[in-house]
């Protein structure tokens, strides 16, 4: 983290840190992204004395996230769509594709 980071940006890339290592990167590498996300967010918010023009007028790192995963063009993903299955106990799930996952679940 940069010198001076308000705790709230420690939370942040503590957070996006475990996340990353979750997802099964290396240690290295989830730091890496920790500190991109947080410096672009701090750039985003003013609070870093300097920032890249994507920086500042790129989709913020959130919204991009969100529009990947949950209601996009194609909507939740086949991951997602499955989980859901799985949690109301949908027979058939482990043969459906999206389509036919969409049709079970109401969608």
């Amino acid at each position: 983290m940069p010198t001076g980071s308000s705790p709230k940006r420690e939370r942040q890339y503590k957070h996006i840190k475990e996340s990353a290592k979750e997802r099964g990167e290396s240690e290295k590498r989830a730091e890496e992204i920790a500190a991109r996300t947080v410096n672009k967010e701090r750039a985003r918010s003013g609070e870093s004395r300097t920032a890249s023009r994507a920086s500042t007028r790129d989709l913020s790192s959130a919204r991009r996230g969100g529009r990947r995963s949950h209601s996009g063009a194609e909507g939740p993903t086949y991951a997602q769509l499955y989980a859901e299955a799985k949690r109301r106990d949908i027979h058939g799930r482990s043969t459906m594709n999206k389509a036919a996952l969409k049709r079970a679940l109401g969608r």
